[in-house]
Order: C-alpha cells, then structure tokens, then sequence
C-alpha cells in the first residue's frame, strides 16, 4: 500500500515537472516560430497522442452509442475554441513576460473556477475566499512594478488563465454526457485547426524556421500534453486528492525553477514572496475542508429490497485530465452538495 502510495506521488510529481518546464519549452519554440503556428503544430502532436487510445476503444467496442455525434462534436468544438483562446493567450503572453510569471499565474485557474461556479449557482468554501485574497496580494507583488504599471504579458497570463477555468467548467459538464476521450481529441483538432489557420493568415510560416523549433514543439506536444496528459490520467485513479492537490500546484514552482535553470531568469525578493502568497492561495483553496450535507435520517427498515433501488448512490464524480492546463480543481458546492467534476 505504502509502494503504492509512493508510486502515485511519483507520477504526480513528474507530471507537474513535465508541465513546469513546458514552459521553458513553449518560450524557446518562440525563438523560431510564431505563437499561433507554435500552437497549432503542439496540438496536432498532442492529438496524435491520444488518437491510438481512440482508436482502440472504437473497435474494442468499448464505448456504446455513435462514435461521433452532433452534440459531441460541438460539445467539442466549444472546448477546442475555449483552449484556442486560453493557450494562445497563455502563448503570446510569454512573449511579454518571465516564465515564472507565467508558471505562477497560469495556476491562478484552480481559484477562478470556485469564482466563476458562484455565477451557474455553485457556493465556494472559505478557503476559496481566502485564498482568493491571498492571491491578489501575490499577484500584486509578482506583477505590479514601479509606477504601478502591470506588464502586458502577464494580464495575458492572467486572461489564459480565465479560460482554463471556464474550461474546466464546460468540460465538467460535458464530460457528464460524452466520453471524454472523445472530447479531448476533438478540442485539440479544433485548437490545431483555429491555431494555424490563424497563423496562416498573421504569422510568416517556413518549413525550415518550424525544423528550427522542432525540439520544443516535440517537448510541449508528444511529452507535455501527450506523456503528461496519460500519466495524470493513471495517477488520479489511486492518488489522494490532498496529495494531488499539493504535488500538481508545484508546477508554477518547476516552471521557475527551470527558468532558472534553462534562461537564467530570475525573480525579485518580492517576486518571491508574491509566488510564494500565490501558491499558498492554490493550496489552501483546494485544500480547506468542505462542510458537508447532514446525514440522512434513517428510517425503520419495514421491508428487505434486493434490487439497485435498494443502495444508497452518491455522487458520481470521475476524474478528469486535459493536458497541459490542468490540475485537481477545487471543491465548490451547490445547494445540492454536488460539484463539478475534473484534468495539464
């Protein structure tokens, strides 16, 4: 059990490490290629990750129903559209800003989802709220400079960041209704497709500058989205959430540390301390206990039911795994006591 437990937090850890260093990853593909080209080819790589799994569910007959439907492609073309958005946000802004910074602020996702569920009736905990406050201080002394200016490329970020949340969002509803095999191959084609059509039209598009960035694009799309994207997926099926929660926050921490390491970056004392106030932000919004529904009163048991009617049924809340924006999202809850459910 112990073997176990470790081995979980293992993968866990290796995979906030491939979605840290992604980073460095991402900004380097720069170096030779546009961000709208950059994203386009990163998500062909990752859709062609996850096609052989699709592939072997389809004639393993392991998913009942059509293959492909209207409502699941469109489901997933809203998906795909969302990450267009998010990941080209989150791309560009790189352009603009530290890797750390965006390491950091990227992970502000997991406290805007509780934020943006109180609008769809959704309550949040405490820890929501205080980690909402934590955050903004960090946020503050990680961005704001002299003269209160904000830099450009981390209101970027911090735009990106929104969208992962309402992703987050979508997908929990989606993924209650569809395969979310299905639905993560759709977003990606569809955030190939927009990507670099786009980049088609804005950005200048050689096949020897796209060699040049080869070794990023292979990077942030076979192992970051590809790799990261199974590894959670295993990992999430045995790990505790506490401890998922902790481990899958460090990759604002792994991207700065290989900032460091790859471009030399470097933050402020107060840059610090603003990263430090944010990850404590993530962590206690994800972690701070929730209030749970009071028990059912029992009733004197006047007949014996054998059947499925007989068994109390919980909420059924699979996990769920994105890629390379992803992390165990934290507790919100309804009138009903029910949350979302969640993946990068």
């Amino acid at each position: 059990m112990q073997k176990n437990l470790l081995q979980t937090n293992a993968l866990l850890l290796l995979v906030a490490m491939i979605w840290g260093s992604a980073f460095v990853a991402q900004r380097l593909g720069m170096d030779s290629i546009g961000p709208l080209l950059f994203s386009g080819l990163r998500f062909i790589l990752g859709a062609l990750v996850v096609l052989p799994f699709l592939l072997y569910r389809r004639y393993s007959n392991r998913v009942s129903g059509p293959f492909l439907d209207r409502q699941l492609l469109a489901g997933g073309t809203l998906l795909g559209a969302i990450v267009t958005i998010g990941i080209n946000l989150q791309q560009t802004g790189l352009l603009h800003t530290s890797v750390s910074n965006a390491g950091f602020i990227t992970g502000m996702y997991v406290l805007i989802v509780p934020l943006l569920g109180l609008l769809i009736g959704l309550r949040a905990t405490i820890g929501i709220w205080l980690g909402a406050l934590l955050a903004l201080a960090g946020l503050y002394l990680l961005s704001v400079g002299d003269g209160f200016q904000v830099a450009h490329g981390d209101v970027l970020q911090l735009g990106g960041a929104f969208c992962w949340a309402v992703h987050v969002l979508v997908m929990g509803y989606l993924a209650k209704r569809y395969d979310p095999l299905r639905l993560t191959f759709i977003q990606f084609i569809t955030c190939a497709a927009l990507s670099l059509a786009a980049a088609l039209w804005l950005e200048p598009v050689s096949l020897p500058h796209i060699l040049a960035a080869a070794p990023a694009l292979l990077y942030a799309g076979l192992l970051s989205i590809g790799v990261g994207f199974s590894l959670q997926a295993i990992a999430l099926r045995r790990a505790k959430p506490a401890h998922a929660a902790i481990i899958l926050s460090l990759e604002g921490v792994f991207a700065a540390l290989a900032a460091a390491l790859f471009l030399g970056e470097s933050l402020s004392l107060q840059g610090y301390l603003g990263a430090a106030l944010m990850l404590c932000a993530m962590l206690l919004a994800q972690l701070w206990p929730q209030r749970q529904p009071p028990a059912p009163v029992e009733e004197p048991l006047t007949c014996l039911s054998t059947g499925p009617s007989a068994l109390p049924v919980g909420d059924i809340q699979p996990e769920l795994a994105m890629g390379a924006a992803t992390a165990p999202v934290p507790a919100v809850q309804s009138a009903d006591a029910s949350r979302p459910d969640n993946a990068g």
